[in-house]
């Protein structure tokens, strides 16, 4: 019999989120950008490959989110290690600063008590050393915060979205917002 999506052939196919907390019988890291997906193919901690079927729409998974199948085998959501960048500072003006500018630049931000972290790009890197911050980049969970409009991230990608925003900067740039 041939599969009618590229995920029916997977044994444990996760179509659910558990609200309750349940014990989870494996692990499955994610990317932030895989946490942002309703299907997907992927690898639990243990090897076994497992196929998620979520609802489209849904917030993103964060990490220790718990997943389910519908035979009741939960799995718990980790935030896999990923190339990201830091900028640390006990100055918190200036913390403010590099915050504004990424989110000026529609950039996904994991802010914490003197630090800021994104996903890994020189260009941004460079901006903020020119800030005055010092940056690093390693290889380390990504957990942005989730965006103000619907409670998920917040970007302009490929996904449509209902807000209109006005930017106060002269930095021109191209993004839609269709409808």
């Amino acid at each position: 019999m041939m599969a009618n999506n590229a995920l029916d052939d997977l044994a444990l196919r996760l179509t659910q989120r558990v609200v309750e907390a349940a014990q989870a019988s494996a692990v499955l890291p994610l990317t932030y950008e895989q946490r942002s997906r309703s299907r997907l193919r992927a690898r639990l901690d243990d090897g076994r490959e497992v196929g998620m079927l979520l609802p489209r729409g849904g917030d993103s998974l964060r990490d220790g989110d718990r997943l389910s199948d519908e035979q009741g085998v939960v799995v718990q959501v980790r935030a896999a290690p990923e190339p990201v960048s830091s900028a640390e500072t006990d100055d918190p003006v200036l913390l403010a600063r590099a915050a504004y500018h990424l989110g000026n630049r529609h950039v996904a931000l994991q802010i914490e008590p003197g630090r800021l972290r994104w996903l890994h790009d020189h260009v941004l890197d460079a901006m903020v050393r020119g800030l005055g911050l010092g940056v690093t980049s390693q290889e380390a969970p990504f957990e942005p915060e989730p965006g103000a409009y619907s409670g998920g991230p917040h970007g302009h990608g490929d996904a449509e979205h209902e807000h209109e925003h006005r930017h106060a900067h002269e930095d021109r740039h191209e993004h839609s917002h269709a409808r």
